[in-house]
């Protein structure tokens, strides 16, 4: 018989798939600015999610994640063009700082070596990691696009159904993300109609 969490994983992975490559040709595009900063972080704490996840049990649950993880260094290389070619002009001082503190919350994680805790302790990490993206993208809001961001809402919401066990490593990562992308989708539309008018 056909496990129903095998298909919500695999949704989940389709949505990922279609907004991390509408992401990246948005990028090729010029219609978008990632924050390198942000997808630094963001690629570290999806590892840590991703095997946490499988250590506790997520199961099928954790593919929607493994995949996003890969997208999710490949953007991070795209944006560092912005550093190398000195066209960060939306990363400001304070990002600097959000930065230390995302990096000094690893330490640690490193100490740990409890899965729990790990996933804890990063999506802590995400959850500052997201804050520069937020913050430019309130101040410019045309440097990104809403598709991502509510195709990572769903995601998460399907992958919390298609979790093979349930707990706090198997969890957190999702409902933290549904808050953060749901934040980034209304300061993008929100921005934009503002501009329209």
């Amino acid at each position: 018989m056909f496990d129903i969490k095998i298909l919500i994983a695999i949704i989940a992975s389709l949505f990922a798939i279609v907004g991390n490559i509408s992401y990246l040709k948005d990028i090729f595009r010029g219609k978008v600015k990632p924050h390198p900063y942000t997808w630094f972080i963001w690629s570290i704490v999806s590892m840590t999610t991703f095997f946490g996840g499988i250590a506790k049990g997520a199961g099928i649950g954790a593919l929607p994640t493994g995949i996003a993880e890969g997208f999710t260094i490949v953007i991070f290389l795209f944006s560092l063009k912005y550093l190398f070619e000195g066209k960060a002009g939306h990363i400001r001082a304070v990002d600097n700082y959000f930065l230390a503190i995302a990096l000094l919350g690893l330490i640690p994680w490193a100490l740990t070596k409890d899965p729990t805790l790990s996933v804890v302790i990063v999506v802590a990490i995400d959850v500052v990691a997201f804050i520069p993206t937020l913050r430019k993208t309130w101040v410019r809001p045309q440097t990104e696009k809403p598709l991502l961001y509510s195709m990572n809402v769903s995601r998460h919401v399907l992958t919390l159904f298609s979790l093979g066990a349930y707990n706090t490593a198997t969890t957190i990562h999702s409902i933290a993300m549904i808050f953060t992308n749901t934040f980034m989708v209304f300061f993008i539309s929100r921005k934009n109609r503002h501009r329209g008018r």
